[in-house]
């Protein structure tokens, strides 16, 4: 069920690249959404994921009930292409000086040892913590990029990771990330 992509060279191991789009709309085995300590649907891509895989998402997530900040949980993607939802609970942006940084990056290493322990081979990601938890968006892109750059090294699976941007903007900041 997997994207088939081209290779960038400049990709370690031609792995990670960016997308601009909806994610719900993505045929790939796992999508992360941006979610909130309590699961609950939300606005933004959270909301966009809910209202995508339709009512039994959220029933799926009140059976979960927490996450705790900095980590991810899975559930199945019911009405979606993708087979799982993995459900990455964000920092809220405090100036960093909070351990931002470090709850961040583990949403991606966590959303990615899930997605390799259900088999996945590919993974699509937005810009987790970047809308209403106001973290700075090329701060954001760094941590993830080094993050899932970290993670994949000796790990097969996931064989592919998007960063799936919603706008050009956006898109544009992750690929200066990978470049550099």
């Amino acid at each position: 069920m997997g994207l088939a992509m081209p290779q960038d060279p400049r990709m370690p191991g031609g792995r990670m690249a960016v997308i601009v789009g909806d994610i719900t709309q993505h045929d790939v085995d796992a999508i992360v959404n941006a979610a909130n300590d309590r699961l609950l649907p939300g606005g933004g891509v959270c909301g966009a994921i809910h209202r995508a895989a339709g009512p039994e998402l959220a029933t799926a997530c009140r059976a979960i009930g927490h996450c705790p900040t900095g980590s991810a949980v899975i559930t199945p993607g019911f009405r979606l292409k993708a087979r799982h939802v993995i459900h990455a609970v964000g920092p809220v942006w405090q100036g960093g000086t909070a351990g931002e940084a470090a709850l961040l990056a583990g949403c991606y290493t966590q959303a990615l040892a899930l997605a390799a322990a259900a088999g996945a081979a590919d993974i699509a990601f937005p810009a987790i913590s970047t809308g209403i938890f106001g973290y700075p968006a090329e701060a954001a892109a760094k941590v993830a990029v080094a993050a899932v750059a970290a993670a994949l090294v000796g790990r097969a699976q996931p064989a592919r990771v998007l960063f799936c941007c919603f706008d050009q903007a956006m898109a544009e900041i992750y690929r200066r990330v990978l470049q550099s």
